[in-house]
């Protein structure tokens, strides 16, 4: 029997607490420290206390500033350079091996140079989250145009359509669940870009947290800076399937009733 999403989300709690059970059970069993493993209910309670007394939130601004800003400027950099590249051939083979060449650079390895190029502050943030966003855009704007039907690509040029017309009202529209989904690969990767960023010379943000918590022997407050990280990353997970629920619905060719007739 296949569950109703309701059934689906209980079992996904329950499977939570359960584990967090588990591990708290473990650790009060073995009589871990907490700088080696932390409770959950010490996690908890560092959690809390940053939320409640205001620590956390500039941290969290920061990081979800950062965060947006380079997956808006990475993915309209992305899906503009997908299409250029799928409309002209030329160009994919020019430029094309510098883009693979950017992005299996390690990011960490940049992270370091943008820092001493641009110095401290949000802008190398940006820029790694950025170029982290970059590539998956790219790849799925460029598979996703050239998934077009061949038929209905030879009924636009018999109709006399201009290649700009034949991109915003064919190529985009059958290649846009191709373009979303690597809007969600890059959305969690965005995140992944600006904690690591972070680590390396900001002062405000998530990453710069856990760089501090490690500094200060203090696990539970690193655990708890993950939490929160982990429930950004989600958040934003969903509101981009929900965009993506209704970017496809506004998009959908009406199909005929099985019982009409033609």
């Amino acid at each position: 029997m296949t569950p109703t999403p309701l059934q689906a989300r209980l079992l996904a709690a329950a499977l939570l607490l359960i584990l967090l059970t588990l591990w708290e059970l473990l650790v009060r069993h073995w009589g871990l420290s907490a700088l080696v493993l932390p409770a959950p209910s010490a996690i908890a309670l560092s959690l809390w206390s940053g939320l409640a007394s205001g620590y956390f939130w500039p941290h969290i601004w920061s990081t979800l500033q950062a965060l947006l800003l380079g997956l808006a400027a990475g993915s309209v950099v992305g899906l503009l350079a997908g299409m250029a590249l799928a409309e002209s051939a030329l160009l994919e083979l020019v430029l094309k091996p510098y883009v693979v060449v950017s992005q299996v650079v390690p990011k960490l390895a940049l992270a370091p140079l943008f820092v001493l190029w641009f110095g401290f502050g949000m802008l190398p943030t940006v820029l790694i989250t950025a170029l982290i966003c970059f590539f998956p855009l790219m790849e799925n704007t460029l598979t996703g145009l050239r998934q077009v039907d061949a038929q209905r690509l030879q009924l636009f040029r018999m109709l006399g359509a201009t290649r700009l017309q034949t991109l915003l009202r064919l190529k985009l529209p059958t290649g846009l669940p191709a373009i979303l989904a690597g809007l969600r690969v890059a959305v969690v990767l965005a995140l992944v870009g600006a904690v690591v960023a972070e680590f390396m010379g900001a002062s405000q943000g998530l990453g710069a947290v856990v760089i501090a918590a490690q500094g200060m022997m203090d696990t539970a407050l690193m655990f708890a800076a993950l939490v929160l990280i982990a429930a950004m990353g989600l958040l934003l997970y969903q509101a981009c399937l929900m965009l993506e629920r209704r970017l496809l619905r506004a998009h959908a060719f009406p199909t005929s009733r099985s019982g009409d007739k033609p």
